[in-house]
């Protein structure tokens, strides 16, 4: 990861250097009737998606007589690839980009800032916790086209075997920590805890939830403050009371335990619900995200950013707000099955209850750490989370490690 910080700064330099020298005659490079759009696959049916890119491209290309070159790339190695192509001049003029890639490209000056271009574009309609993804330093690098939402899908039978209502589901902790309790009694684990994957998925929600933040914008650490401690508490609670699973340290799934009916819960996204749907072992139920001081929890948001150096900036930001208008974000997220983030393009699931409830539940998504160096903490607070769960540290102890070693990352 640090080879690639110094890269980036390197680019940096070579792409401010390039879309200097090219300003004035960047038009006859490209043309003013062609831009580049670079995105990746968002579903198993690459045909499906193909159908739908060329329906969506096709009423941009309609609306302003710009031809689009559309590519797509693969997830795998897409920092390098994009960032290799900036510097080199030759990159796209759109692509897409997730909440912890678009503070790194802002701060080193690569993106363009789209603020201007979207004054009559009507973003009170946008969910205010997508625009917190798109925003860095008060100007807006990006427009969002997709959230999601994870929260706790509950097992109706395991919740009737504990003696409760699966219609009066826990909305706090101390509700939560009381259904656990006889989840275990009776000898079930009472939710999922994926130690060894994403910080999004396992500390990061209750952290938020006790009211607390783990890195702000100008660089404060706030993961060890009492906010977060208390989220270091909670989880080692549940992790020494059996109410998650023993392998939770280091699981990246627990896909076979929910499966069989062992789990009251598990924490999932709309994902999860058509995997259940496809499957039909059990009735579920859905959670509305936990509080304890704050109601919150995790959900991506995926948006369109330019490059600062685009050799065509006008179209490129005309088409970023073609393609999150609210009917191309109805096309678009019927799809892929995520939720639009514009608020009047909801109602595609007005008629699928269980993403209808999940995309109610958008406006208390946090996308992760928005910084810089928001996935490049994540293994050193994961590191500290595993060992206060193997027993080595107190969650204080665990907490303090966690913010010094962010504190070294951040110099």
């Amino acid at each position: 990861m640090k080879k690639l910080i110094i890269f980036l700064l390197f680019l940096t330099c070579s792409v401010l250097l390039m879309g200097c020298s090219d300003e004035a005659g960047s038009s006859e490079s490209k043309g003013k009737g062609e831009i580049t759009v670079w995105a990746h696959p968002y579903t198993d049916n690459q045909e499906k998606e193909g159908e739908m890119w060329k329906e969506l491209i096709g009423s941009y290309e309609k609306a302003t007589g710009v031809k689009v070159n559309f590519q797509q790339i693969p997830w795998a190695n897409r920092d390098q690839k994009i960032l290799t192509a900036l510097a080199a001049n030759n990159g796209p003029d759109v692509f897409y980009a997730i909440p912890d890639q678009m503070p790194q490209y802002a701060e080193a000056g690569m993106l363009l800032d789209l603020s201007s271009y979207l004054e009559d574009n009507d973003m009170e309609d946008f969910v205010d916790s997508s625009m917190v993804s798109a925003t860095w330093k008060g100007k807006m690098y990006g427009v969002p086209i997709l959230q999601s939402v994870e929260t706790f899908i509950y097992n109706v039978d395991v919740i009737k075997a504990i003696g409760e209502d699966p219609t009066k589901l826990p909305t706090t902790w101390e509700e939560f920590e009381n259904w656990a309790a006889k989840a275990k009694e009776k000898g079930y684990y009472a939710s999922s805890f994926l130690g060894g994957g994403s910080m999004n998925g396992t500390l990061y929600p209750y952290l938020w939830q006790a009211g607390g933040e783990i890195l702000t914008e100008d660089n404060k650490v706030m993961i060890n403050n009492e906010d977060g401690v208390e989220a270091f508490e909670f989880i080692n609670k549940m992790y020494k009371n059996g109410w998650i699973p023993k392998d939770s340290i280091t699981a990246l799934e627990h896909d076979s335990l929910w499966d069989s009916g062992k789990l009251l819960s598990i924490q999932g996204a709309g994902l999860s619900v058509s995997r259940m749907l496809g499957k039909e072992t059990f009735e579920f139920v859905i959670a509305p995200p936990l509080k304890n001081k704050k109601q919150a929890t995790y959900g991506t948001t995926g948006m369109f950013v330019v490059p600062v150096n685009s050799d065509n900036q006008d179209a490129a930001a005309e088409f970023i707000k073609v393609i999150t208008n609210a009917d191309n974000q109805r096309i678009f997220n019927r799809e892929t099955q995520f939720i639009p983030t514009r608020e009047s393009a909801k109602d595609i699931y007005d008629d699928q209850k269980y993403l209808a409830q999940l995309a109610s539940y958008t406006e208390f998504t946090q996308s992760g750490v928005i910084h810089p160096e928001g996935r490049n903490i994540m293994p050193l607070i994961q590191a500290e989370l595993q060992t206060m769960l193997e027993g080595k540290k107190t969650p204080k102890e665990a907490a303090d490690a966690a913010a010094e070693s962010i504190k070294g990352k951040l110099k």
